[in-house]
């Protein structure tokens, strides 16, 4: 336990997947610093006796207690547990359901995980990540046009990670390194319906983080010492830069930014490019 920070347990109860609550629950703890949450999460609960087993860990450690269950007889025992401990309780659905019931005047389904169906778009999301999988690291496929996205970068900007995550929102990505002795490939140069986008960084911070890669493969030796020196990879991000505005692409720094704020600034682009708008060329860190 590191000094100054403050533990509490946070018990995520779910009929699906749990996800949802995960979100809602390390978002709202995030707005506290120094706060801690020990994540108890369980998922598919869907009988009387899984609920009890539920109620009793939640007893033994209390906290806040978050939940979604479609089914109200679950709902009711788990609150009616949380009331007589006291312990603190959210239904997170229940709002938001109530405000589409209210404008929709449509009473809900009641269906348990019904944001994980397998319709068209979980197998559009499928089809995307296996796309993107198969097309990592310059792997480019035969047809550029099949690309939603194409990110480029030098070492170390984390196309890769950002790649699947666009992938798990269905858009079909392909990541290219750039290298200033190896030309881009003329395909990616005329491609008309992929986006192309540059994820740059600043260089002190892709110094640390391939110094830290080159620390964890336990490889450093003068062939090595370019990649991490400070000025030649400040080469790398000005021939970037230089590429970008040659063929009008956009830039996003990210420096300071996560993978899921770099692909929600992608997806952005995306948006406009799909719609014949002017792009914003350059995407600052936050």
């Amino acid at each position: 336990m590191k000094r100054g920070q403050i533990y509490f347990h946070i018990h995520l109860v779910s009929d699906s997947t749990g996800e949802t609550l995960l979100t809602v629950g390390r978002a709202a703890a995030a707005q506290y610093d120094a706060i801690v949450p020990i994540e108890h999460v369980y998922p598919l609960v869907r009988s009387m006796r899984h609920v009890e087993r539920v109620i009793a860990d939640i007893v033994a450690a209390p906290g806040i207690v978050l939940y979604t269950l479609v089914q109200k007889e679950l709902s009711e025992k788990l609150e009616g547990a949380c009331q007589q401990a006291s312990i603190p309780f959210v239904n997170v659905l229940d709002p938001v359901v109530g405000v589409f019931r209210s404008f929709l005047n449509l009473p809900a389904t009641g269906k348990i995980g019904a944001q994980h169906q397998l319709d068209a778009d979980y197998f559009r999301r499928i089809d995307a990540l296996n796309f993107t999988l198969t097309h990592d690291d310059g792997l480019l496929p035969d047809d550029i046009e099949e690309t939603d996205v194409v990110l480029i970068g030098i070492s170390r900007t984390s196309k890769t990670p950002t790649s699947i995550y666009l992938a798990n929102r269905g858009v079909r990505t392909v990541n290219l390194p750039l290298v200033p002795t190896i030309p881009v490939p003329p395909r990616v140069i005329a491609a008309k319906r992929p986006l192309v986008v540059c994820l740059i960084a600043t260089a002190e911070r892709i110094m640390h983080v391939r110094q830290n890669r080159l620390l964890a493969l336990d490889e450093q030796n003068p062939r090595t010492s370019a990649y991490v020196d400070k000025a030649a990879i400040a080469q790398e991000i000005l021939y970037s830069k230089r590429l970008c505005q040659e063929h009008g692409w956009p830039m996003i720094d990210v420096t300071r930014r996560s993978i899921e704020e770099t692909a929600a600034a992608i997806l952005a682009l995306w948006d406009q490019h799909r719609y014949g708008k002017v792009l914003d060329h350059y995407v600052d860190g936050p």
